[in-house]
């Protein structure tokens, strides 16, 4: 159960979590205008996420080695770089300046995935404590309240630049929430075992179960707003609310997990959670109205919400502590080529077929979860 010495125990690892929500659940409530103001189609849209993705996945590579240099410092330096970086892409009105902006939001959101991740486990481990559910929630509640502002701002009509700046400042105060005592994160030196593959098929597997999750939940982040303004007629600003409420029903989907991951095993929560985000993918793919949409995006946002924290958590207990963090980083490595192929994805298929075709096949893809969780689970345990 969740308590006060709990909050205290993650509370700086939770700051980093909450920066990263509200800074992405802005973006996602400001793609239809900062869209229109690149004056960029769908697949061009969905190519622009390539860059950041593509950068974070570069930047993963090289998280352990910038946790190592940084030490204890590690989570207020790459948290405030990450807000810093986030003034730049509203200000931008052509492609060709707004594509290094986005590499370098996803370096920095790249690298603080990897390390919040490995420092939450390495408090789990030390301390016996169940934390990944509760981190993740506060990254969900956080999107869902930047999110949620986003579609006021829009409302009164501020555009991409004044919204982001403002949300970018707020994120770089919330990492001075992550100063630590000691803060460093054990197992970040590269180790000979990990060139040799000590680390075994575990952090694959994972990867490969939290690269579905993340490209489910990375895809109704990116094109929710659209589906209900463009597809369903909602009102400009209206469409900000659908990734709001997918934050947030995340958001307590994984406090719920926190509290369930204590009772159940991991396996029934992966399954029965999969299979409630695949029917909240295809009531939104149906909708007829954006109520109903909104009916879907809650049932998606509360069924994936337990799959990847599940999977980290698992990660992170099974494998040797002195390789935790290597294994992390390799899951959340691959799992975060979710974010890479998501949005482009979904961009090409609704340039061809539309946003319902395209929620369909999300539908389709998250029930390829269900043959690997018993894979996972089955996964050997890296010996040092």
């Amino acid at each position: 159960m969740m308590t006060l010495d709990t909050l205290r125990a993650a509370r700086a690892p939770l700051a980093s979590f909450a920066a990263m929500g509200v800074l992405w659940g802005a973006y996602a409530g400001m793609v239809p205008a900062t869209k229109a103001q690149l004056g960029v189609d769908d697949s061009t849209w969905g190519l622009l996420f390539l860059c950041s993705s593509s950068a974070a996945v570069f930047a993963m590579l090289f998280a352990p080695r910038i946790g190592a240099a940084l030490g204890g410092r590690v989570l207020p330096v790459v948290t405030f770089a990450m807000g810093l970086a986030f003034v730049l892409p509203g200000h931008m009105t052509q492609v060709i300046w707004f594509i290094p902006c986005m590499m370098l939001l996803g370096m920095s959101s790249g690298s603080l995935d990897v390390l919040m991740n490995a420092r939450v486990s390495a408090i789990e481990t030390e301390r016996g404590l169940h934390l990944m559910n509760l981190s993740h929630a506060a990254y969900s509640f956080a999107y869902a309240a930047g999110a949620a502002a986003t579609g006021i701002a829009r409302g009164f009509g501020l555009g991409p630049a004044a919204v982001l700046s403002g949300v970018a400042c707020v994120a770089m105060l919330m990492a001075f929430l992550t100063v630590e005592r000691d803060g460093r994160i054990p197992g970040l030196g590269r180790r000979r075992e990990d060139r040799a593959g000590a680390l075994g098929m575990l952090p694959v597997v994972g990867g490969f179960v939290i690269l579905i999750a993340f490209l489910s939940e990375n895809a109704a982040e990116a094109w929710s707003a659209l589906h209900i303004e463009r597809t369903l007629g909602g009102s400009p600003g209206f469409g900000s609310y659908g990734p709001a409420l997918l934050g947030l029903t995340m958001g307590v989907g994984r406090m719920f997990g926190q509290v369930l991951v204590a009772r159940l095993s991991e396996s029934v929560l992966l399954r029965w959670g999969t299979l409630v985000a695949a029917a909240g993918a295809v009531v939104a793919a149906l909708a007829p109205t954006p109520l109903v949409a909104y009916g879907g995006f809650v049932i998606l946002g509360g069924g994936v919400s337990v799959i990847a924290p599940v999977a980290l958590a698992l990660i992170g207990r099974l494998v040797d502590p002195r390789l935790r963090t290597q294994a992390i980083a390799r899951a959340s490595m691959l799992g975060y080529l979710g974010y890479f192929f998501g949005p482009p994805a979904l961009g090409g298929i609704s340039s061809l077929f539309g946003l319902r075709i395209a929620f369909g096949v999300v539908a389709l893809v998250l029930l390829g979860l269900l043959p690997l969780v018993p894979v996972m689970l089955r996964g050997r345990v890296a010996r040092a």
